[in-house]
This record gives C-alpha cells, sequence and structure tokens, in this order.
C-alpha cells in the first residue's frame, strides 16, 4: 500500500484560508505551508516591524511542525520571503535565535516578493522529516 497524504492542523497557528493545509505529512515529511507573523489569539500581524513578525512566524511554524511530530531542529529546507532586502539583516538577527545553534543548519532561500498576504513583512515555509532528530 503507498503512504497516504495527511493533513496537519493545529488551534496553536492562525487556521489556513480554505484554499490550502497548514501542513501536509506524506511518507516521513512534513511540508508546511507558509507562516506569517500573525498572532493566532489576536488574529492580527505582529507590529513593530519585521523582527517581532518573524518571531512569531516561526513559533506559528514550529506550532504546526509540533501537531506533525516534527520540529524546527527536523528542518532540512527553509523558504523565507520579504517585502524589502533592507529587512534581511533584521530578519536574519531573529532567525539566529530558534536556528542559530542548528547543525546542520537547514538549506534555505531567501527572496523578495512585491507583497504579502495582509500586510505582511515576512513569510517563512519549512519542509522537515516526522521524528527525532539524531546527530550523524
Amino acid at each position: 500500500m503507498s503512504p497516504q497524504k495527511e493533513a496537519v492542523s493545529t488551534q496553536n497557528s492562525p487556521a489556513p484560508l480554505p484554499q490550502f493545509s497548514q501542513a501536509v505529512k506524506y511518507n516521513g515529511m512534513v511540508y508546511c505551508s507558509g507562516s506569517i507573523g500573525m498572532d493566532p489569539v489576536k488574529k492580527a500581524i505582529a507590529e513593530g516591524g519585521v523582527q517581532p513578525e518573524t518571531r512569531v512566524a516561526i513559533n506559528n511554524m514550529s506550532a504546526i511542525l509540533e501537531a506533525a511530530g516534527s520540529s524546527l531542529d527536523n528542518i532540512v529546507k527553509v523558504n523565507v520571503f520579504l517585502t524589502t532586502m533592507d529587512d534581511f539583516a533584521p530578519m536574519n538577527q531573529v532567525y539566529d535565535e530558534f536556528f542559530g545553534s542548528i547543525d546542520p543548519k537547514p538549506c534555505r532561500t531567501c527572496v523578495a516578493v512585491h507583497q504579502l498576504p495582509f500586510g505582511a513583512k515576512m513569510e517563512i515555509e519549512c519542509t522537515a522529516f516526522v521524528g527525532e532528530a539524531s546527530k550523524l
């Protein structure tokens, strides 16, 4: 029997729009949709710029990974979208709070885009494996 896709959902991250899932698990991997810096309780973008947004977005992504049986430690690929590359260094400062001690670090792409949903300054998505991280 071939592996089945499984939607991942948690109330600890903002609910997705009806067009997509927060994440999908398939064949030992979890594919997370983009997370923006929206507080799941207040349903508003974090105030104060790209750094608070990045912190909330990564916390949202972490909650989704946890619901999938994974974690930030298990991420193999990250994609970051910024509305201006002027936010690259400040975003990286917060990114390092979460990923600075992870070894090896995930592969990452970071690009500037014209606009993001709800006026967000950044969005982050990832691919991770399910289960406990093991050190080589």
